[in-house]
């Protein structure tokens, strides 16, 4: 399964749900996919054919949503 935390400008937050337990989003768009980490704070972890500017733009929107995704991990996670 793969929750969808929300969408942005061609761009899908999402976690996967048998992964490793350490807080991160996957981020998928028509360039590849990425996989940030959230803690101790928020750095790339993998990157899949998205180009460095557009890397740079998701960080900061994932800054802007952190609350938003933190709550969705502990809903799907924790629940």
């Amino acid at each position: 399964m793969t929750p969808t935390v929300f969408r942005y400008k061609g761009y899908r937050f999402f976690f996967l749900s048998r992964e490793e337990n350490r807080f991160h989003v996957h981020v998928h768009c028509a360039e590849g996919e990425a996989k940030f980490w959230l803690s101790p704070e928020i750095s790339l972890a993998q990157n899949y054919g998205i180009p460095e500017n557009q890397i740079m733009e998701i960080a900061k929107v994932i800054e802007e949503h952190k609350n938003e995704i933190t709550q969705a991990w502990n809903k799907h996670f924790r629940s």
